[in-house]
């Protein structure tokens, strides 16, 4: 008996091992019956492409399921993506600290590191020493460099996720148009021994919002983080996909004009980075003798509770607050999440004065106004996403099977 037409096929074939992969690995179709319902393929075809998965030690079996006949008979066994085969690592840059990982493809963190790392050193300084961190990670985790099987890197600037070169970044200095992916490939390959793995590149606040949206708020299907740190930008998942435009500028609201005079530091006049974010709030601070240079250093006062911090905080959370109601009204989102370093109790307060105020009441009649639940892993967790998601897609795993020879 032959098989019908896989009904989860891509380009009207018969559905592959990729797409019983998907299956399984999304909970859809967990036994070799519900793929064979699920793709329409004969018993002996679900059998040929599962032994593939197998051999390439992508699934393993699980306990076994509940008999769903009245006559009974034994029950049907499991099939579970193996996420012990291979690990990702990650980093988060930001402009002064950077945090780097080893996730499992779960997205469990088996080891992480955090320090000072700046971007303005320029990306063949900052991304050697990522190779770095990233072999003593994987020490400390107790795995082997050969087990890695993709990097994700979350920047703070504009991505172009076709080619993952960064297009021109405000705060990147020597960024712009840079071979990200083949020096930290290379970095990775230089500090380990191992041979070159793939490199994926996002904006931050893109892969925050994907790491939140997928631990937190699946049913989510439009979902809007703002990060606000020494810059402000916006995340976008929409159906569970990220948002980034036609070439990755989508969310960049740190330069929506708001009718300032202050100098931003991509050159223009009244941004909205440039009177409310952390950096912004870090300056008029120091102007009345504080010390703050960042937005991690208003943070630390934050958290210290010191009154002029949270005074300025509030007076940020009403300006980014007044844009939102935009972005809230054109996006109409069931989530607006709130991170970065500003992300307490001040900013969030002036935030919801201003976006209440100002957007129309349909808008937000339904809408969440959050803070992170990841906190500073949320880039960690969504670039490893990235990762896991690229090289198990249903057309990757063809290719991949077949480099492995199974």
């Amino acid at each position: 008996m032959t098989g019908q037409p896989g009904r989860t096929g891509r380009g009207g074939g018969q559905a592959g091992a990729g797409d019983l992969l998907a299956l399984v690995r999304t909970g859809r179709a967990t036994t070799r019956g519900a793929l064979q319902q699920a793709t329409g393929l004969s018993r002996a075809t679900v059998g040929q492409r599962l032994d593939r998965l197998f051999r390439a030690g992508w699934l393993r079996e699980g306990a076994g399921g509940p008999v769903d006949s009245p006559l009974g008979g034994r029950p049907s066994i499991t099939l579970e993506f193996d996420d012990a085969h291979a690990v990702v690592l990650t980093a988060d840059l930001d402009t002064r600290h950077a945090r780097a990982a080893v996730l499992s493809l779960t997205g469990e963190i088996l080891a992480e590191h955090a320090g000072p790392l700046a971007v303005e050193d320029g990306p063949d300084t900052v991304l050697g020493e990522l190779g770095g961190w990233f072999a003593e990670l994987l020490e400390k985790a107790g795995r082997g460099a050969d087990e890695a099987c993709g990097i994700g890197l979350a920047v703070p600037g504009p991505v172009d996720s076709e080619t993952g070169l960064v297009v021109q970044p405000p705060i990147m200095p020597g960024w712009d148009g840079y071979d990200i992916r083949s020096r930290l490939s290379r970095a990775f390959t230089q500090h380990t021994g191992a041979a070159t793995v793939p490199v994926l590149v996002d904006n931050d606040a893109n892969l925050m919002a994907y790491g939140e949206q997928r631990t937190g708020y699946r049913d989510c299907s439009a979902f809007v983080l703002v990060k606000v740190s020494t810059g402000i930008g916006a995340g976008v998942v929409v159906g569970g996909e990220i948002f980034r435009g036609v070439d990755g500028g989508a969310g960049d609201i740190g330069h929506i004009r708001v009718g300032s005079e202050a100098l931003c530091r991509c050159g223009s006049h009244g941004c909205l980075a440039a009177v409310a974010s952390g950096g912004a709030v870090a300056r008029r601070l120091a102007e009345t003798g504080v010390p703050a240079a960042s937005g991690s250093d208003v943070r630390d006062l934050l958290a210290a509770g010191h009154p002029g911090a949270a005074a300025l905080a509030r007076e940020a959370g009403r300006q980014v607050g007044d844009v939102l109601a935009t972005v809230v009204t054109l996006l109409n989102p069931g989530v607006l999440m709130i991170a970065g370093d500003l992300a307490g109790t001040s900013f969030l307060t002036g935030v919801r004065e201003l976006l209440y105020q100002r957007a129309l009441p349909r808008s937000t009649a339904r809408l969440d106004v959050v803070t992170s639940r990841l906190g500073d892993r949320a880039g960690l967790v969504g670039a490893g996403a990235m990762v896991v998601e690229h090289l198990y897609a249903p057309t990757r795993v063809e290719e991949r099977l077949l480099a492995l020879g199974v």
